[in-house]
């Protein structure tokens, strides 16, 4: 074994440790740490949309914990500010001069939370800070941290006060997850556990470095995955720009590339040295739900994203 597969091989001893954690923290958590984990890795972000009391700030606190990160959430709410989340220049009397007060979006990770509930002009700041990993207070720019990650929050929108993300916002988000309910036995698994549950937020002593998250990200891009599998994404993609009466827009490259990108990262946490088709099935709908816009029909009819991409994989050839 050379030096970069012993490495690898401890990272992969701390990724074990920190599914076991988050799988003590959140019940029935397999899933959503799967999905965050190849996200945080990626170096995409995540939107999350469910009703209240899910676990969706417990998640997010937990994964600020393994990667050891500092952890802020912002409440996004109608009165909120752009100067709320970057922060502002602050006048020192004693100095006669302004000051920079950092603002929340200047930590590792961030719980962007119910972000449909602020107006477009706050979402838009977040937005940007996102995309750009940098922010402008006065005349300065101010880099974000290393692997700055957004976890943001929906309320579904039938929910009265709330304010629809446009979809070129939406297609900033790597991954859109969606989360039901709990079933009735997890749900007194979650009544057990804060029955006997400390006031303080459990710690992990084996954190993930920003080192071992840049060897994994270089190891997936050693994941073999051949040409068929490649066209096989497209094809997917493709399905969504199809002409339908469900269908107004489709998904843009940025979701052939984003499919790509996560499926090598699932078949690399699988420690396989290629990627499969079912990896391309498991990881499309996260990224593409959000990113097909639908026509009034489908609404009218009741065809939600998740139906309409579980269709398209279904007539997309397999190979």
């Amino acid at each position: 074994m050379d030096s970069n597969q012993g490495n690898l091989a401890l990272v992969f001893e701390k990724l074990d440790n920190a599914k076991k954690y988050f799988l003590e923290t959140i019940i029935d958590g397999e899933f959503l740490y799967d999905r965050l984990i190849i996200a945080y890795i990626t170096g995409g972000h995540v939107l999350i949309e469910g009703v209240p009391g899910l676990a969706k700030t417990r998640a997010a606190k937990a994964l600020s914990e393994i990667v050891g990160a500092d952890f802020s959430r912002i409440q996004f709410t109608p009165d909120l500010l752009p100067s709320d989340i970057t922060g502002n220049l602050v006048f020192i009397p004693v100095t006669g001069e302004f000051t920079v007060r950092k603002g929340p979006v200047f930590s590792g990770v961030v719980l962007a939370d119910e972000i449909n509930r602020a107006s477009a002009r706050v979402q838009s700041a977040l937005l940007e800070a996102m995309e750009e990993k940098q922010v402008t207070i006065g005349e300065s720019t101010h880099k974000l941290v290393d692997n700055f990650f957004v976890i943001a929050t929906q309320n579904p929108i039938e929910h009265e006060g709330t304010y629809r993300l446009p979809e070129a916002q939406l297609d900033r988000f790597l991954m859109k997850l969606d989360l039901a309910y709990p079933s009735s036995d997890s749900e007194l698994k979650i009544l057990a556990m804060h029955d006997k549950e400390e006031k303080t937020f459990p710690k992990l002593g084996n954190k993930i470095t920003q080192e071992d998250v840049a060897a994994l990200s270089t190891a997936a891009e050693n994941i073999m995955i051949s040409n068929d599998i490649k066209k096989y994404i497209v094809d997917i993609v493709r399905e969504t720009r199809k002409t339908n009466k469900y269908i107004e827009f489709g998904a843009s490259p940025r979701a052939s590339i984003g499919i790509m990108k996560c499926a090598r990262i699932k078949a690399l946490l699988e420690k396989r040295k290629f990627v499969t088709p079912d990896d391309v099935k498991q990881v499309a709908p996260d990224i593409l739900r959000h990113r097909i816009i639908r026509s009034f029909e489908a609404e009218a009819e009741g065809a939600d994203s998740n139906i309409i991409v579980s269709t398209i994989l279904g007539t997309v050839k397999t190979p």
